[in-house]
């Protein structure tokens, strides 16, 4: 049996010598944090690569959320959103003292079931926010008209979806904002940080003083918080981002290989036409959650260690109340994801998955 340890990811490190020639700089500047040298160069270096006119990279990716509640004026209002996603997503609606509302989710990606979101909407209802799960789209075009209908916002958790995209446009792009995770688990990092995406400037000048306890100098003007990012993240993000496309086409190879040795023997999301994928995870759906379990056992017999994405449903945390959601609740008893980043030999890929299959 082999001794080997695989988790579920491996953070991408740079070459050393590209991250600590940007740490130099720091000591050479003695600018730590408070929107350093290096923190403005990554926004604008996101900027670019996604297209995008307004963003703020932040500490963290759930302060993104909860920024994104607070410059849209949510009000203690409710907010619809799914129940398959990271914790996070609730959380930060419960932080911000509104109410989420759920919406079950498509059976093909596991997104949230736009169809269903009109039965939701009550004269409480402020926003929508949903979720790009494992990077694949939501349905933008029907919830903007959804959106646009009742007069509501839309925020996107795009943890999952850097580098994905839509007809040729970021996933990052729709919505009233899209928030970002840089996790250090994540295709693209900055050990902690995250970013907000802001389509109108007056939200993006709003977000922009809340993110820094809502004053400039001695001039006060809103309520805020702490959210800024160090310049050791930003260092960190732009010695990773050169790498970015290397990342994705390692881990769609790894992908790749998976779907080779799977042989279609498991239930995987289905890829929207005018999707450009960004492979940020593996997930795969057993027939019930005691296959799932027994290819844990076995998995973990030699050394590798699955994770479940996403459970449970988050619609049965102990804290909210929560609609019934059957296709969230099932696929959430079901699925996993199997170990994927770009080191990952092909060799090992094919052992996981024979594993998997022998289980």
């Amino acid at each position: 049996m082999s001794k080997e340890k695989i988790y579920v990811t491996q953070s991408f490190l740079p070459p050393r010598e590209e991250f600590f020639s940007l740490v130099e700089r720091i000591f050479d500047s003695g600018v730590l944090t408070n929107q350093g040298p290096l923190l403005q160069e990554l926004e604008a270096r996101l900027k670019e690569f996604l297209g995008v006119e307004h963003l703020h990279f932040l500490t963290n990716g759930t302060l993104a959320l909860q920024l994104a509640l607070q410059s849209l004026d949510m009000a203690e209002g409710e907010v619809i959103t799914t129940p398959f996603s990271y914790v996070a997503t609730t959380s930060s609606i419960l932080w911000e003292r509104c109410t989420p509302v759920f919406v079950d989710i498509e059976t093909a990606n596991f997104t949230i079931d736009a169809k269903k979101i009109e039965a939701a909407i009550t004269p409480r209802t402020r926003a929508i926010m949903a979720v790009h799960v494992f990077g694949y789209a939501c349905d933008v075009e029907a919830i903007e008209r959804i959106a646009k209908k009742h007069n509501l916002k839309v925020i996107y958790d795009g943890a999952h979806a850097f580098g994905s995209k839509f007809h040729g446009r970021s996933l990052l792009d729709y919505g009233d904002v899209s928030t970002l995770s840089f996790h250090a688990t994540k295709l693209f990092h900055t050990i902690e940080g995250g970013a907000c995406v802001v389509r109108h400037k007056h939200v993006s000048d709003k977000l922009d003083l809340q993110k820094r306890f809502g004053h400039l100098g001695d001039d006060h003007f809103c309520l805020g918080f702490n959210a800024k990012a160090s310049e050791f993240q930003a260092a960190m993000g732009l010695a990773n981002f050169p790498h970015i496309a290397e990342v994705i086409e390692k881990r769609k190879k790894v992908s790749e290989t998976y779907d080779a040795a799977l042989g279609g023997a498991l239930q995987r999301p289905a890829m929207q036409a005018g999707l450009e994928y960004n492979y940020a995870y593996y997930p795969v759906v057993f027939s019930s959650e005691q296959a799932l379990l027994k290819a844990f056992a076995k998995l973990a017999e030699h050394g590798i260690h699955a994770r479940r994405y996403f459970y449970p449903s988050l619609n049965r945390l102990p804290y909210v109340k929560g609609q019934s959601c059957p296709v969230s609740e099932d696929i959430s008893h079901r699925v996993a994801c199997l170990p994927l980043f770009p080191n990952l030999p092909a060799e090992t890929a094919e052992r996981i998955a024979r594993l998997v299959l022998e289980s």
